[in-house]
């Protein structure tokens, strides 16, 4: 075995121990256990980096990095598996946990017990699901990542978030026993949980078996789309993300994408045009269910007047292209679908941080939110001083310091961040949009040869794609108007550098993508083919085998060498 090969493990041992000595510490040395997690996220971000490098090097598929925990022969152990896909969702959530940790230490990690290590284990999670290759161990870090992301979500209590909080909690953990269920089902009609091994299987499945296979997948679906944020299983998502404590909702933005990273990864390995009599089960619920989240979304974002709102709602408008895009199978649609999908979620990621700056600046001048006034919680509201105040609840000055043109600069990242959500040109969501509608107007998918006509489904997707995009620039417009061009005098808010950093880094690298997208988008698309063709995952991961102990070693030598 490749001694590097044990780095796949690493994203997942790193916030394990690093949650491990955050709990020794107790709830003292605050800033300590910042720094730790600090160091710890970085270190995970650089190891997804070298991860996505060993992936892109490997030739024109792409290696396949396959590691055995429990050094048991494939399908009976547990299985950990990067390719071009789970490496680029490894780096997202690297970024976006480094960007919301930074934003966390301002002020928010001391608003509540035990921040730093449910973070560590939020990470943990995330990389764990992203990893993993078999379902069981799928449904274990599910359960790890949700555990803590209802610690997170209660982060900084307050009324408004407890309520959403045990709504958060009730559905999660439905759509947990639901994806039990399913899992359980499919068992039972294949006799494997092993993603590789389910792909050999399922087009050896009796006729008589099929329809029960069929009733497991769809329950599992559900589950996964439910956390995906697919309509009418969403209507958790808006309140519980635009109550959560700003760093906490940026953090969740890359939580709908591993329900869609699921349901794409096991689309593509158990239904694709390989499957026998069970090719693209499911594709057109896909395709119509996406579509419906779209419409639905648009719709509620043009009376939103609360920027978190408008954030969850475009988590939404976002996860629906995403549904709808897997439900095509095309090649070329899924790789602009994956560009899409970094670019937007960073641009989320920075609105969610983002807002609480901006609202920040018109409680300094107490103007009265539209919404019910608990956004911040009880023991933070002296964080937002009132006029021509710069002290907290020990009557000690703040620290941080008054940025010059701070409104300036607030405008100028909303302008950044409404341009690249919306899709407009230049910045990267433009050319994420432009090359799905690219992709829409040349179809090669779910059999379709090349040249075929576009679909009806294709050019309702098509309008539905503009007319969200219309949508939002009209909310964003007229967010921007009443928070920016109201003639009533503006005192400067207090922002901190720990709070102004991250959102500077997510959308200078959206620029970046702007003007380097062609890099990311060979990637992408090179990781559409892959998920195309499966046999390459199949056989990388059915092909590994167990490293022998020693003793194995001589009693095999003796063997051939009486």
């Amino acid at each position: 075995m490749n001694p590097l090969s044990h780095l796949i493990v690493a994203p997942i041992l790193l916030p394990l121990l690093t949650a491990g000595i955050m709990l020794l510490l107790g709830e003292k040395h605050r800033p300590l256990k910042a720094r730790i997690n600090l160091l710890s996220t970085l270190l995970g971000l650089c190891l997804a980096g070298y991860l996505l490098y060993w992936t892109q090097v490997q030739g024109a598929t792409g290696s396949f990095g396959v590691y055995l925990p429990s050094n048991w022969q494939v399908p009976f152990g547990i299985v950990l598996v990067v390719d071009r896909l789970s490496a680029l969702m490894l780096v997202l959530t690297g970024i976006i946990g480094v960007s919301a940790l930074l934003f966390a230490m301002a002020r928010w990690d001391g608003a509540g017990a035990s921040f730093h290590a449910l973070f560590q284990i939020q990470l943990m999670g995330l990389y764990g699901a992203f990893l993993t290759a078999d379902l069981f161990n799928l449904f274990v870090f599910f359960e790890v990542l949700l555990a803590a992301s209802y610690g997170l979500m209660l982060h900084g209590s307050g009324r408004a978030r407890v309520s959403s909080g045990l709504h958060y909690i009730t559905i999660n953990l439905l759509a947990s026993s639901l994806f039990l269920i399913g899992t359980a089902m499919i068992y039972g009609v294949t006799g494997t949980l092993n993603m590789a091994d389910l792909a050999m299987k399922i087009p050896l499945v009796p006729e008589a078996d099929r329809g029960l296979l069929h009733a497991g997948t769809a329950i599992l679906a559900i589950a996964f789309l439910a956390k995906a944020g697919m309509w009418p299983l969403n209507f958790w998502l808006v309140p519980a993300y635009s109550s959560a404590s700003a760093p906490v909702a940026a953090l969740f933005a890359v939580m709908t994408k591993v329900g869609v990273y699921t349901v794409l990864r096991l689309w593509t390995l158990l239904f694709s045009g390989q499957a026998g009599a069970s090719a693209y089960f499911g594709s057109q619920w896909l395709v119509y269910g996406g579509m419906a989240t779209i419409f639905c979304a648009a719709l509620a974002i043009l009376p939103a007047q609360r920027l978190e709102r408008m954030a969850s709602l475009s988590i939404l408008v976002s996860a629906g292209i995403l549904i709808s895009v897997i439900g095509f199978a095309q090649p070329a649609l899924t790789g602009a679908a994956l560009f899409y999908l970094f670019s937007s979620t960073l641009a989320m990621c920075a609105l969610f941080l983002l807002a609480e700056l901006i609202e920040r600046s018109r409680s300094a001048n107490e103007i009265p939110l539209e919404d019910e006034g608990e956004i911040l919680p009880r023991p933070m509201e002296s964080l937002h001083p009132p006029r021509g105040s710069n002290l907290d609840d020990e009557q000690k000055v703040v620290v941080g310091q008054v940025i010059p043109w701070t409104m300036a600069f607030l405008g100028l990242s909303f302008i950044a961040c409404a341009l690249l959500i919306i899709g407009m040109p230049p910045l990267s969501g433009f050319i994420g949009k432009l090359n799905l509608i690219a992709a829409l107007l040349n179809p090669e998918g779910l059999g379709a040869s090349e040249g075929a006509p576009i679909t009806p489904a294709a050019w309702c997707f098509l309008a539905l794609l503009i007319l969200s995009g219309l949508a939002s620039l009209i909310a964003f417009a007229r967010l921007g108007v009443q928070r920016f061009w109201t003639p009533e005098e503006r005192p400067s808010p207090v922002l901190r550098r720990l709070e102004c950093l991250p959102i500077v880094a997510l959308l200078g690298l959206c620029v970046l993508l702007s003007f380097k997208a062609e890099p990311l988008l060979r990637f992408t698309q090179a990781t559409a083919d892959s998920l195309n063709h499966p046999e390459h995952y199949v056989m990388a991961v059915l092909g590994t085998r167990t490293v022998l102990s020693p003793e194995s070693k001589t009693a095999a030598a003796v063997e051939v060498h009486p």
